[in-house]
């Protein structure tokens, strides 16, 4: 499930969820909509997992 990844990726890398949802889908609520239920689509679940993964890189690049 695409919420619990990203509660592992939130506390794996303290980023708050508001700003995650921000950065990763220009959506503050995101991640607050995916706690109560709301289901992404197949291209908004590729797109922040793409973001999970890059912000990953740079944080390791750093």
């Amino acid at each position: 499930m695409l919420v619990r990844k990203i509660e592992l990726f939130l506390r794996e890398t303290g980023l708050p969820w508001t700003k995650f949802g921000r950065l990763a889908v220009r959506d503050p609520r995101f991640v607050e909509d995916l706690r109560n239920g709301r289901s992404p689509t197949e291209r908004t679940e590729k797109r922040v997992e793409h973001f999970m993964n890059n912000y990953r890189e740079t944080l390791r690049a750093q």
